[in-house]
């Protein structure tokens, strides 16, 4: 469910609240205005449940019902059978890729340590 039982608590004494300030000016006594007040809060905490599930409910998106058509599963399927058959090649070239990838890397280093046994001329 969406929030908790603050939710209802802060809508019970919302409804609390206004059913007395509403009936505060208007000639009943106390007694009958606090017991009001009490039936108002009350009411409003358990209207709240329904409240709550009703948003929980318009917010749940499920997972798997996103591409539910008629015909369109099974065009989902082939789909996710060629997208499979296209990734293998990929993750394999990867593979060679860090290979060669190394190998580049291993040359600049030695260049680089080549450079650095030569002389080096500052201009200053």
């Amino acid at each position: 469910m969406f929030g908790s039982i603050f939710y209802n608590l802060w809508g019970a004494l919302i409804g609390f609240s206004l059913y007395f300030f509403i009936t505060f000016l208007k000639p009943y006594t106390p007694l009958r205005i606090i017991i009001g007040s009490f039936v108002a809060g009350i009411f409003v905490f358990f209207v709240m449940y329904i409240v709550r599930f009703l948003i929980a409910y318009v917010l749940f998106t499920p997972e798997g019902d996103e591409e539910v058509v008629e015909g369109g599963h099974e065009e989902n399927e082939s789909d996710n059978h060629e997208e499979e058959n296209q990734e293998t090649p990929t993750a394999n070239s990867a593979v060679e890729f860090q290979d060669e990838s190394s190998e580049e890397i291993a040359q600049v280093v030695r260049t680089m340590m080549n450079r650095e046994d030569d002389p080096q001329v500052n201009n200053a």
